[in-house]
């Protein structure tokens, strides 16, 4: 099942959840449907070898997957 996140237009919630076609999407806070689909960040994973070596010396990303600030997307002045 497709995991999205979404900023509530009518009280701002950042939340993210599980859309099926029988269950469409509703901010948890407010309960409305005005909502603004984010881009999402995401994770690769590899079984070892010389990706894996190059990775383990990249700078780490953080929350938001821009600059690196663990509170999220928003939170830094690049967003």
């Amino acid at each position: 099942m497709p995991l999205f996140e979404y900023v509530c237009r009518d009280c701002q919630q950042e939340f993210e959840t599980l859309v099926t076609a029988h269950r469409p999407p509703a901010c948890p806070s407010c309960h409305g449907q005005e909502l603004e689909k984010q881009l999402s960040v995401f994770a690769v994973s590899t079984k070892g070898g010389a990706t894996s070596r190059m990775s383990s010396q990249a700078p780490t990303m953080g929350g938001c997957g821009s600059c690196g600030d663990p509170r999220g997307p928003g939170s830094c002045s690049i967003n």
